[in-house]
């Protein structure tokens, strides 16, 4: 692949060198040959990255195959290949389009996920139900067309040949009647590469031929897409030596199986001045996610967290409307309650850090609140930190005890707890929102913190921001003067801005965390 950032001349490159495929499934055996930009590289790799991870949270949520999990993955598909999932081959120029964005992002992720065992068999596994998914939702003719393409030599068998063994196919199911053989179509396979169904007695075998109807073709075709692909893996790792030498995509490639792929929370400036320090014991009690609640507790109970917490806990508070004037005030009320702060010693040694968390110091570099991956994936707390994902990072027995003390059954924490134990720890997260807001299916995937904040501010009935917060506004013992107001309306302008890092400590330590792929 070659790379371009001349946005012209890749359109102009596209419209000559569109892809004569002859099917939009492929079992992605030649290489991309093709110019291509970072920026359609990253997107790419992204939007297919989207599509594996759902599918990773339907296979945890869902039992496969079933209504739930199909819809799914109609869902996943649509979103990612939206032409060919409705087979509008009218449309030839989106078509091909599309199977170029299909192959070529293919192709990315296999070279970001060959560096690991475990990322291989990550990658092995969900592209396998991706393929499976889309070689269901293929028709008779479009099966027919793959096979011949991929010189599958599985031969489907005329009518009168099925009627003339219509009993023993009968007989080779017992879960089939006559109606069942009547109605589908068989194909001719040798029986040596249909052992997996001649195991299980559910096919009709003759001179060395199984026949396979069409329902059950996907399993003997998908053994040889995996077969292919982790042997295509293995190779691919052994390439990425060569990759060294280009540091415009080998960065990219390294931190895709990390890269948080959701909602920026960075900037919303229409939240900005939507809460105020008054409103977060009463939105922590139901709508932090249980490590911001954690912080907030501890928070309150110790009057102060180290530096981690503060920059986790500082920046989830900034992205879900915290101005800077209500930081500051929230952040000093705190810490002056301790034995050991005064409100000069907090403006010499904590003042400088919230304003650098609001863009209003230093050297401005954008920070997002951080991601869910990001927490897991980040340094683990110490004795006196509270900062961390309590799924990946707490003793099982200690995260039975705090769930409980949240208010949850014994049964609910012990489903929990064993999320986490499982390494879960994201689904873990969605059945703990599912049962402190007693919904039986969140409907959704968690992968940030203010995304929790945002779903259970939603399923509460708030649905309009500048709303939002009002009730508790009306309620608090603080009276905003008008001068608070104006400065409140003028912070808006400020959470379109990140946080920086303080010294060469956070420096180091965001450069070492997950980034987000720029260009």
């Amino acid at each position: 692949m070659q790379f371009s950032s001349n946005t012209d001349r890749r359109n102009h490159r596209l419209h000559k060198t569109k892809i004569r495929a002859t099917h939009t499934l492929q079992f992605y055996s030649k290489p991309p040959i093709d110019n291509i930009s970072l920026e359609d590289f990253e997107r790419f790799a992204i939007d297919r990255l989207k599509v594996l991870k759902g599918i990773e949270n339907a296979l945890l949520r869902y039992q496969k195959n079933s209504p739930e999990y199909e819809r799914e993955m109609t869902k996943l598909y649509k979103a990612f290949l939206p032409n060919v999932a409705r087979q509008e081959l009218d449309n030839a120029d989106a078509i091909n389009q599309e199977i170029r964005k299909d192959h070529i992002s293919h192709f990315i992720l296999r070279l970001a996920y060959c560096r690991s065992e475990n990322l291989r068999r990550w990658f092995l596994m969900h592209e396998m139900e991706l393929f499976k998914y889309r070689f269901n939702q293929e028709s008779a003719g479009g099966i027919d067309s793959f096979l011949k393409a991929n010189n599958l030599e599985y031969t489907p068998i005329p009518e009168n040949e099925k009627m003339s063994i219509r009993t023993e196919l009968i007989h080779s199911n017992p879960m089939q009647n006559g109606a069942a053989v009547e109605s589908k179509d068989y194909y001719k396979v040798p029986f040596t590469e249909a052992l997996d169904l001649v195991k299980l007695r559910k096919i009709y075998l003759k001179n060395g031929q199984a026949y396979v109807p069409r329902d059950d073709l996907v399993t003997i075709v998908i053994s040889v897409f995996r077969a292919n692909l982790s042997h295509a893996l293995a190779m691919a790792s052994k390439a990425l030596p060569f990759l060294e030498e280009d540091d415009r995509i080998l960065p990219k490639l390294s931190n895709l199986s990390r890269q948080y792929i959701g909602k920026d929370y960075s900037a919303q400036p229409s939240l900005s001045g939507q809460v105020v320090a008054g409103d977060i014991d009463g939105l922590s009690a139901k709508s932090f996610p249980l490590c911001m609640k954690q912080l907030h507790e501890s928070l309150r109970e110790n009057h102060h967290l180290t530096h981690g917490g503060r920059m986790q806990y500082g920046l989830f508070l900034k992205g879900i409307g915290l101005s800077l004037e209500e930081a500051l005030r929230f952040w000093r009320e705190e810490f002056t309650k301790g034995p050991n702060i005064d409100a000069d010693k907090f403006d010499k040694q904590y003042a400088y850090n919230i304003r650098h968390n609001y863009g209003k110091e230093g050297k401005r570099t954008n920070y997002t609140p951080y991601s869910c991956m990001k927490i897991i994936m980040s340094n683990p707390p110490g004795p006196r930190d509270y900062h961390g994902c309590p799924f990946r990072h707490t003793d099982p027995d200690l995260l039975r005890q705090r769930l409980l003390s949240n208010g949850l059954s014994s049964e609910g924490a012990k489903e929990i707890t064993e999320l986490a134990k499982g390494s879960h720890y994201q689904l873990a997260c969605v059945r703990y929102y599912e049962l402190v807001h007693n919904v039986s299916d969140a409907g959704f995937s968690i992968n940030h913190p203010n995304e929790y904040f945002e779903e259970s501010q939603r399923v509460q009935g708030a649905n309009r921001p500048n709303t939002r917060f009002a009730a508790r506004r009306i309620n608090t013992t603080t009276n905003t003067s008008e001068t608070e107001t104006k400065s409140v309306t003028k912070d808006e302008d400020i959470l379109s801005k990140t946080a920086d890092s303080l010294d060469d400590e956070i420096d180091e330590f965001l450069s070492n965390s997950l980034v987000e792929i720029t260009e």
